[in-house]
Formats: C-alpha cells, structure tokens, sequence
C-alpha cells in the first residue's frame, strides 16, 4: 500500500470531537502515515500542538492565526506563538495569509497579521502555511517582499489556474492540492494547471472537515471530510497528471517530509 502525508487536517475542529482517535485510525488504515494538525488561532494551535505531542511520530502541527482571526491578534501573543513553534511538533507558521472573500478581519488587519508572521517564520526556521483567496495581487507582493529569507512554504489547498501557480512556483513555495481537484464543476482551472506543478513541489492535503472530494463512491452519508479520503484524491491528481499513484505517493511523502522535517512511518 502506498504511503501519504496529509499536510493540512483540522483535527480540532468540533466535528472530530465525537471520534477523534477512530479518524486517525482509519486513516492510518487507509495508508496515511503521518497528519499535520492545523492551527488558526493562539488557542487551536495550543490544542494543535497538544494533540500532535499525544500523536506519537504519527500527528504534527502548525501555529498560526488564520486570516479570518487576524483582528485576534494582539501584541503580547507573540511570545506565545514563538514558545509553541520551539516545540519539535510544530513545523510551520500558520495557516497565515490573506482572505479578501470573506473578509472576517479588516483588510489592514489581516495584512498586519501576515507580516507579523512571517516575520515569526523568519525567527524560527521553519515553513510557512498559507492561506489565498481573492487577494492574490497583496499576497503575492508581501511573500516577494520576505520570500529570500523565508524557510520555504506551501501554498495551502491551492484552487488557482496557471499564472498562479507559476507565481507561486517563482517564489519557490510548494503547491498543497486538495479535494477541490475532484470538483469537475469548480475546479476545472486546477485540474488544468496541476500537471504544470514539478513533482518535487507537489504535495497533497485534504483539509478536513472541509473540502470533502465530490466524485467519492459511495456517497458518505455525512459531507464531512476525513483524512482517509486522501489516497482518492492522490487518485485523482495522479490521473490528470499521467503519473502513478504510487510515484505520486513517494514524491508527496518525501516532499512533506523534507519540508517539515517529519517522519512518515
């Protein structure tokens, strides 16, 4: 059986409250070796961090504020998000970045927030996790603007088309697909630009709850996503590249693993 990473799973979410272990489980079953636990806020990354150190090599995390809690932040939890990214568990700042769609936070907030973590990324060596919507033209200029000094990157659940990508390719960022990729209906500007990604910038994710992939047969009975799902989308993705799933599989697990520093047993 092929092995995977899936490098973006909310596990903290109140939707994994009921069967957190059984999830993990039946991912394992299903060939993902290793997860890395989502933070959005101060408090998800503390609960993050918790549940990775629990994880047993098989769980990891990040620490960051979302853009949609950006307006959260205050000065005096720098210090706080600094002490969570010196833990071995937490291999990257984030999920960080800007969100012009919703607009939780104020624009200016949000960028403020940005800077301010990437400048966290910069401080400790490590990654950074990133969130894009609608705000392309700022994101792309402040990553230009820090991307020589930072330790590398990914692109979470990336949904663009092809200019994008070549920006982000530009940049040096790795490239995070999710379920959206099985979306014949909204993701058709991906699944034309994913065979343009290098394999050794490719990595995959299911940001679960969300995102669960459309084509899955049978239907689940609920539309919650689970990181057991991850293999069919690795499917799919290998399908319109022309690759493999089992090539597709070592270079993602290699690439997260490289990237973040992690083990995939």
């Amino acid at each position: 059986m092929p092995s995977f990473v899936d490098i973006g799973v909310n596990l903290t979410h109140s939707s994994f409250s009921h069967d957190q272990q059984s999830v993990i489980d039946a991912a394992r079953a299903a060939g993902v070796r290793a997860m890395i636990v989502t933070g959005a806020d101060l408090q998800s990354s503390h609960t993050a961090s918790a549940l990775a150190a629990a994880g047993r090599g098989v769980l990891w995390s990040t620490a960051g504020v979302h853009p949609h809690h950006a307006a959260s932040l205050r000065a005096a939890d720098d210090q706080a998000f600094l002490e969570l990214l010196e833990l071995p568990v937490v291999v990257a700042v984030g999920e960080c970045g800007l969100d012009y769609f919703r607009d939780l936070s104020p624009r200016p907030e949000q960028r403020a927030a940005f800077e301010r973590q990437l400048g966290w990324a910069k401080a400790c060596g490590k990654p950074v996790f990133l969130h894009q919507r609608d705000a392309h033209a700022d994101f792309l200029a402040m990553l230009r603007e820090h991307g020589p000094a930072l330790p590398g990157g990914v692109a979470h659940c990336f949904t663009g088309g092809r200019q994008e990508l070549e920006d982000y390719l530009e940049l040096g960022l790795h490239i995070g697909v999710a379920g959206w990729v099985c979306d014949e209906r909204r993701g058709q500007q991906l699944r034309e630009a994913v065979p343009h990604i290098p394999l050794p910038r490719l990595l995959i994710e299911t940001d679960a709850p969300y995102l669960q992939p459309r084509d899955l047969s049978p239907r689940p009975g609920n539309r919650r996503n689970e990181p057991r799902y991850l293999p069919h989308i690795a499917g799919v993705l290998a399908g319109l590249r022309s690759e493999s799933l089992e090539e597709l599989a070592t270079w993602t697990c290699a690439n997260a693993c490289r990237l973040f520093g992690i083990s995939a047993a």
